[in-house]
């Protein structure tokens, strides 16, 4: 049994293991895998050797060294710090700034430590954009800060082989005081925009009322020479309807006159009944419409009518 175990256990069996470890130590470092979302930077012996895009790769264990970037989009959180506007305000400000790698090599070599370096950078360039601005201004134009910073951030950075996507101010907070100011300067602002609408309501109701006042007063006028053009209209209409009828009454009298032959006796007689209408005591002066020495014609035929008439009747 001895003598087995002793063949078992000999040098050469001994170096054989340790043969085969090496390899499998050797091919388990030989072998690197880039997720789809990485690059690799290959050195060999300290010096760039090459790029290596997804997938599996082999390398010389040892002599060839692997640096993995990620290329997917990152962010690095701007911590808050204050800044001066150029109204001497005091504002605490901070942002986050979204970047991704565009080139593995540029941001091995170019920069120590990235996040480090951006960081700074962005501080630096947010005091001095927003140290150009008033607080007003500062406060209503995030949008224009952040693209702002960004194209400042994009240009600095691309030396590192990285492009800044976007940047969002988070915040940017006045102190206590000024912002009590600003509550009463914005409620003071909207009681006035408050007066002046109602002031303007006002105005605008008040005209209103005089326009349909004056309106009215326009129809109704119109309305009443409407009545008195219909008014009038109906009694010129009458007036003509009944002279009219008195013409045609005239005409009717005169032509059964006419046509009736009356005789010069029954025409005295008629013109003398008449006078008694004429006479009635209500006139102060009366017209006679014949001459005088014609009516003492017409009151002798008269006389002499009743005369015959007498002398008739004795007989």
């Amino acid at each position: 049994m001895n003598t087995f175990v002793d063949t078992l256990v000999t040098p050469a069996a001994v170096l054989g293991v340790i043969v085969i470890v090496v390899l499998l130590i050797f091919a388990v470092r030989a072998v690197r895998i880039i997720r789809p979302y990485e690059k690799g930077v290959v050195e060999r012996l300290g010096r760039f050797l090459r790029t290596w895009e997804p997938g599996l790769h082999l390398l010389v264990p040892f002599i060839d060294r692997v640096t993995k970037v990620d290329m997917r989009e990152n962010v690095v959180d701007v911590p808050p710090q204050e800044v001066i506007t150029k109204d001497n305000v005091a504002v605490t400000v901070d942002a986050v700034v979204y970047y991704e790698a565009t080139d593995p090599f540029k941001l091995i070599y170019n920069v120590t430590n990235f996040y480090m370096a951006a960081t700074k950078l962005a501080q630096t360039n947010l005091r001095n954009v927003i140290g150009e601005m008033q607080l007003d201004e500062s406060l209503t134009s995030r949008e224009k800060i952040n693209v702002t910073l960004r194209n400042i951030l994009d240009e600095a950075t691309d030396k590192w082989g990285v492009r800044v996507v976007r940047v969002e101010l988070q915040r940017i907070e006045p102190p206590a005081d000024v912002t009590q100011a600003m509550h009463r300067q914005m409620k003071a602002e909207r009681d006035r925009r408050a007066m002046i609408l109602e002031a303007e309501g006002d105005k605008t109701a008040a005209i209103e009322r005089a326009q349909g006042t004056k309106q009215s007063a326009i129809l109704e006028a119109e309305g009443r020479a409407t009545a008195i053009k219909e008014i009038a209209s109906a009694e010129r209409a009458q007036k003509i309807l009944i002279a009219e009828g008195e013409a045609q009454a005239i005409q009717n009298i005169f032509t059964a006159i006419h046509e009736g032959e009356p005789t010069e006796d029954l025409l005295a007689y008629r013109y003398i009944d008449a006078l008694k209408y004429v006479a009635d005591g209500k006139a102060t002066k009366i017209f006679m419409p014949l001459e005088m020495q014609g009516i003492g014609t017409v009151v002798g035929s008269i006389g002499e009518l009743f005369k015959s008439t007498q002398e008739e009747a004795a007989e």
